[in-house]
């Protein structure tokens, strides 16, 4: 028994340092990331370009000021806050119902926040005009945060009874209010004319071409704040992956790491969803691929997430943008083509491991 657990302690310390060591080339990958968003485009404005210039003394012009400081970077700062976002709400999710094909969507945020701009967007001339005056461009953000929290306070409200939360009520709970939120959406969408349903199926298929500077204010204090929260459930989301009785004896809060985890991901996720729309797989593939290359440790695992799935969709949204330049494909599209494939591959994966 002792033979057992030595070689059981040496191979998690191993896997512990081997997730560490990934800190650094997943940073390099995020910093080389973002040189390349700043670097390609519709337009030939580069970085190189604008460092040149700028180390000769010359001026900047306009067009340059503009596509540089408040297109591209603007958009790389949103993209790399939601592609951390969804993907460390992945790695929670995972982590909370000990399943790794688990995601945000599970919870029924997604259709909550879905459900708040499809809202926003056919009913939103019904407002008075004060409060149109006063949302402006932000009515459909902030409609769809305001339904991924409503939905998730209300699956809360179902699924703790006597001061307890239940991860199985909470789960099947989840599929019910995403289905009743679907459904409601159907509803809108019928009522939609062609202009609404155009801004729909723009909004639904995800994209950052609407990123700015404005409205970072609004996501990232929320995203940043719920993302710091998620990364204390490491030690808690370890103790959850051997039983609720288990992690409670050895003096986990299992109560408050339950509450703790579903509202960081209530808050990132609906943030994420609000200013970039539906964006799929990165937070089911970015954990998993993660799990597969340094083991299952939320201590190591949530930081490598960020930093992985703020670059996946940051090049995710480079091909996006210059795949059919000028124009501009949905990044939903292309985070699914591409995520798609690798699903696939994890459930194989686990039917052989299962079959073996």
């Amino acid at each position: 028994m002792a033979v057992l657990d030595d070689s059981s302690a040496a191979l998690a310390g191993d896997r512990l340092r081997r997730a560490r060591r990934l800190h650094g080339p997943l940073a390099l990958l995020l910093v080389a990331s973002a040189l390349l968003s700043l670097q390609v485009g519709a337009t030939d404005v580069t970085v190189t370009t604008l460092a040149a210039k700028l180390a000769a003394g010359e001026p900047l012009t306009r067009i340059e000021r503009v596509v540089f400081f408040d297109i591209r970077l603007p958009r790389l700062a949103m993209g790399a806050l939601v592609g951390a976002a969804l993907a460390v709400s992945g790695a929670v999710m995972q982590g909370l119902f000990r399943n790794p094909l688990a995601d945000p969507g599970i919870v029924g945020v997604g259709a909550g926040a879905g459900l708040g701009a499809i809202l926003a967007i056919v009913l939103g001339a019904l407002l008075p005009p004060a409060l149109l005056a006063l949302t402006g461009n932000a009515l459909v953000p902030l409609a769809a945060f305001l339904g991924g929290w409503a939905t998730t306070l209300l699956l809360y409200r179902v699924a703790t009874r006597h001061g307890r939360t239940s991860v199985a009520t909470m789960l099947l709970a989840g599929i019910a209010l995403g289905a009743l939120a679907g459904a409601l959406s159907g509803i809108l969408v019928y009522m939609a004319d062609d202009q609404q349903l155009r801004d729909l199926t723009f909004w639904g298929l995800g994209s950052l071409a609407g990123a700015s500077w404005a409205k970072a204010p609004a996501a990232a204090p929320l995203i940043l704040l719920s993302g710091i929260a998620a990364m204390a459930l490491g030690r808690g989301l370890n103790g959850l992956a051997m039983g609720e009785a288990t992690a409670a004896h050895i003096g986990i809060d299992v109560q408050r790491v339950k509450a703790v985890a579903i509202l960081s991901v209530a808050g990132a996720t609906g943030a994420a969803v609000a200013v970039s729309g539906g964006i799929g797989f990165v937070g089911i593939v970015v954990p998993h691929l993660l799990r597969l290359a340094s083991g299952p440790d939320h201590r190591t695992l949530l930081p490598n997430a960020a930093l992985l799935g703020a670059s996946l969709l940051i090049l995710a949204d480079v091909i996006a943008r210059v795949i059919i330049a000028p124009a501009e494909l949905p990044i939903g599209i292309v985070t699914a083509v591409l995520g798609a494939p690798v699903f696939l591959w994890i459930l194989l994966r686990r039917r052989g491991l299962a079959l073996s």
